[in-house]
Formats: C-alpha cells, sequence, structure tokens
C-alpha cells in the first residue's frame, strides 16, 4: 500500500508587483529612524539576498478561503474523482480571510469549511478544519493525511495551503517585500503500489525560537499601535533554519531507507533564494557530497513567497510542466521540506 499524491492545482493571483514598485515606500528601521539609502538601493540589496523580483497579489474581491477553493477545484479536476467521496479537508494557512483594506482577520466559520461549502459538498462526513503551523502548515496537513488513511479512519483527503500575506505586512518594513498571495491543494489516497510518502519528520522549537516570527507594531511610530502586522528576526531565522531544516531532512531520509544519490528534487519552502540554497548546501555536505545541478526548483523570483502554499504551488508547477529546466518523473524520489513560524519544521521524502 502506498500514500500518495493523486491530483494537485494551484491558484497563482494575476496582479505582478514588481520590485519596482517599491521605490516610493518610505521605509523605516524597526526604531522609526529613516533608513539613509536610497529606495533603489535598499530594493537591488533586497533583490540580492532574496531572489525575488516580483510577487502576485490577490484582486482586492478575493480573500484566502476564495484561492484555496480555485485550488481545490483544480486539484479535484485532476485527480478525477468524485468530491463527496473526499473524508476530509485540511486547510493550512495563518491568518484567515481578511479582506482588502481591512485589519481584522476573519476565521468564523473556518476557512476548510468555507471552502467545502464553495465546492457545495453534501456530505456532512466529509470533515472540513483548519490548521496553523506556520509556513509548514500545508507539509504538515499531508502528513496527518497520510496519517487518517494510514489508520483506516479516512481514504481520501484534500490538503490546501493558502495565504494573502500581502494583506497584513507594514509597507514601512523592508521584509514586507518578500510576501505575496497564492494558494496551491493536493488529493492524498491511498494506491496499490509503493509511491508515495516514504517517511515524514516534523519538529517544533519553541524554548527559544517561538517568536522569531510574530505580530509586531509598524516601524512607523505614527501608525495605531493596535495594528498589528507581521515581523521576522530575520539573522535568527537564517541560522535556526540553516541548521535544523537541513537536520531534519537529513532524519527523514535516513527513516526512508533512500540512498542520497536517488534524490532528484528537493522542493523547499521558497522563503529566501540565498536562505535555501544554503540549507540545501548543508544537507549535502551531512552527506559528504556537493550539491547536485538543478536539484532545487524554484518560484520565489516571479512568486515570492506566499508562505503555505509555496511548497504545494511548487509541486503543481512542475508536475504541469510549467517551471522551465525542472519535471518530474515516474519513480523519482522527492523530498518536501519547510520552516516557519512557531518554529516549526518539517520533511517528507516521497516517491513519485
Amino acid at each position: 500500500m502506498g500514500i500518495k499524491i493523486t491530483g494537485t492545482g494551484s491558484y497563482i493571483p494575476n496582479k505582478i508587483e514588481s520590485n519596482d514598485s517599491f521605490h516610493q515606500h518610505e521605509f523605516l528601521n524597526t526604531d522609526g529612524s529613516t533608513i539613509n539609502y536610497p529606495n533603489e538601493v535598499i530594493v537591488e540589496k533586497f533583490k540580492d539576498i532574496t531572489g525575488i523580483a516580483e510577487r502576485r497579489y490577490a484582486d482586492s474581491h478575493l480573500n484566502s478561503s476564495d484561492l484555496g477553493f480555485f485550488a481545490a477545484e483544480k486539484a479535484i479536476q485532476d485527480a478525477n474523482i468524485d468530491p463527496e467521496t473526499i473524508d476530509y479537508i485540511i486547510v493550512a494557512h495563518n491568518f484567515g480571510d481578511v479582506k482588502h483594506n481591512t485589519i481584522q482577520s476573519d476565521l468564523l466559520p473556518c476557512l476548510a469549511s468555507r471552502i467545502k461549502h464553495n465546492l457545495q459538498i453534501k456530505n456532512p462526513k466529509c470533515v472540513a478544519y483548519d490548521i496553523l503551523f506556520g509556513c509548514p502548515g500545508w507539509i504538515e496537513g499531508v502528513i496527518q493525511a497520510q496519517a487518517f488513511i494510514k489508520s483506516g479512519i479516512a481514504k481520501r483527503c484534500l490538503v490546501i495551503g493558502t495565504e494573502t500575506l500581502s494583506r497584513v505586512v507594514d509597507k514601512h518594513d523592508r521584509d514586507s517585500m518578500i510576501y505575496s498571495d497564492g494558494a496551491g491543494a493536493a488529493i492524498i489516497e491511498e494506491t496499490p503500489d509503493n509511491s508515495g510518502i516514504l517517511s515524514h519528520e516534523t519538529a517544533s522549537f519553541t524554548y527559544d525560537e517561538a517568536y522569531y516570527l510574530y505580530f509586531g507594531n509598524s516601524n512607523n511610530p505614527q501608525l495605531d499601535p493596535d495594528t498589528k502586522y507581521i515581523k521576522m528576526h530575520g539573522r535568527k531565522i537564517y541560522e535556526f533554519a540553516l541548521k535544523n531544516v537541513a537536520d531534519a531532512m537529513k532524519a527523514c531520509l535516513e527513516k526512508s531507507g533512500i540512498n542520497i544519490q536517488d534524490v532528484k528534487k528537493i522542493l523547499i519552502h521558497q522563503a529566501n533564494e540565498k536562505m535555501d540554497e544554503a540549507i540545501i548546501k548543508r544537507f549535502f555536505k551531512l552527506h559528504g557530497i556537493e550539491t547536485p545541478d538543478g536539484i532545487m526548483p524554484m518560484s520565489i523570483h516571479t512568486l515570492g513567497n506566499s508562505s503555505v502554499a509555496t511548497v504545494p504551488t511548487l509541486f503543481d508547477l512542475i508536475i504541469k510542466n510549467k517551471l522551465k529546466d525542472h519535471q518530474i518523473n515516474k519513480n523519482d524520489i522527492i523530498i518536501f521540506a519547510s520552516v516557519g513560524a512557531g518554529m516549526h519544521i518539517n520533511a517528507l521524502v516521497y516517491r513519485y
């Protein structure tokens, strides 16, 4: 028996926000003081570090649940299944539905219930719930789906990652340029062959690391202090991820019994190009080998960081032949990995 992804879908918003659009922003230091560099220099330095040249923002009338619904529709169609046969809908996100130009997160009802409603699924035994697990939320949803199926609780699950991070950023913070909107989805079910999920690894580091990502005030002290925005300690996250993500991937690969030489692709959360490259380099160094060419596909250059949506979107783009110079073939070994707010880390070894 194998438990695998049988259908995928993603929703990439049409609105492109290029780096040039940030040239008119008033970027400030965390203490509210002026940054003594022209915006053009700030933006160029940002691109050199993150690799991001542009990102996608959702249309103003669409919310996270809408984006998730669009991705789910495509995954259901791709798997060629009756949506009434889905046992669980698991939706990973961070902030719920945040309407355009508002500051309030709407989580009632949960996004999974909204998406199930939009899919017009009548079956009450199709259980719909959300998970809040930072950027690794979609991978963790897949791990939960596997557990449900393996235990006999479910036969088929729909796992969605959806987010509109553009609506919770502080425009006076340089980090606001990282974030984007999008959604990815997958159908998970049992298959008769030995493909699918081979092993998984999850960890939560909270003793010192819980608030590396947090909700905080704007860098502009004149703005309402009761309005909060996504904030992060970038250097701490970089150092944490470099060690711990590589270690989790190594542990996961060892559990699977797969040789490092057989890994064809590593789909890592699209957070920061330089950080992801450093993680992959360390992972292969732990095995005493050089990083193979073309092992790490990336979408961050044009899609930015859409949190829970980056990994499923990247996977969908590759298997639909929409990412140049990358493909995944039958029986290829893939590693999925992510890190994010919590601080949470997870990894999957997967045979396609």
